[in-house]
């Protein structure tokens, strides 16, 4: 599985599959019995999603104020934060914002009311906007005349006045809201940046432009060809950019590799040609610059 950083274009493993065969069976004598009772060497795979993914989900939904959570894996969905004046003291607001916290608790949002005296309203709003807590309920002293509070999300910065009445009910959907809004823009994100290019001349541009490069490709048994791709766009990389070479030391270079073979291949005319061998293609393959 490949995942698209829009702000690097670059594309990067979230999760990986791999058939290990009897190769580890041999090795270390692991053994089953069949059906029929014959003893049989294991046949093994491996399945990988580690915290590798919680990184993604940084680069992909932050922003330059800080982390942007998905409502599902934020460990705080929404947070009260008073807006405490000469108009409204902590005791004051006490019991209007904790009425707040049982009704978010009640209907399994996982919320905090953050009543800490030590710092200022604006100060908790970027404290909290950095963490990336999905939702923000303001309370001052008109929203408790009014019976209301102020949401604001944290994806768009959208402002809304909301009665405290089914607020909790209300705050489900809108996190259910902002997950799906969060899936839809990364993937639009990702979808305006994969290209299907068929004439080498067209690759490396592509591939400035921060572009995943689905090309046809004559298969994954030649490796030789791969290996020209990898070299190739990284000669011509660095010849438009007025480099000579690539410090030895990066570990993000410019040349392109094989990010997967997707399950949803476009059509394939006959008689099309593999983007670097000139062979008959076989499938289309995904290209991309990786971290």
């Amino acid at each position: 599985v490949e995942a698209y950083i829009p702000i690097s274009g670059r594309a990067i493993q979230g999760a990986t599959s791999h058939n290990l065969g009897q190769n580890f069976g041999k090795m270390f004598d692991i053994t089953f019995q069949d059906e029929k009772g014959t003893t049989q060497i294991a046949w093994q795979t491996s399945w990988g999603l580690t915290t590798r993914t919680i990184g993604v989900m940084v680069m992909v939904h932050g922003d330059d104020t800080g982390l942007v959570l998905p409502p599902r894996v934020s460990p705080l969905q929404a947070v009260i934060v008073p807006i405490l004046s000469k108009k409204l003291k902590p005791d004051d607001a006490k019991d209007y914002c904790e009425s707040i916290l049982r009704d978010l608790q009640s209907s399994g949002i996982r919320v905090k009311y953050d009543d800490r005296t030590m710092y200022n309203p604006g100060w908790k709003y970027n404290h909290w906007e950095q963490k990336g807590v999905p939702l923000r309920i303001e309370v001052g002293p008109r929203d408790i005349e009014q019976k209301q509070a102020r949401v604001v999300v944290r994806l768009n910065g959208e402002k809304v006045d909301m009665s405290v009445e089914g607020l909790g009910a209300a705050l489900v959907t809108k996190l259910d809201e902002i997950q799906s809004a969060m899936l839809d823009k990364a993937r639009t994100k990702r979808d305006e940046h994969l290209v299907k290019v068929t004439d080498w001349k067209d690759f490396v541009p592509n591939l400035e432009k921060h572009n995943l490069v689905l090309t046809p490709w004559c298969g994954g048994q030649h490796q030789d060809w791969e290996d020209w791709v990898k070299n190739k766009s990284r000669e011509e990389s660095l010849a438009a950019r007025g480099e000579q070479e690539e410090d030895t030391r990066t570990s993000t270079s410019v040349a392109a590799k094989t990010l997967c073979i997707p399950f949803d291949q476009p059509p394939l005319p006959k008689g099309t040609k593999c983007i670097a061998s000139d062979m008959d293609a076989t499938c289309w393959v995904l290209w991309g610059r990786s971290y």
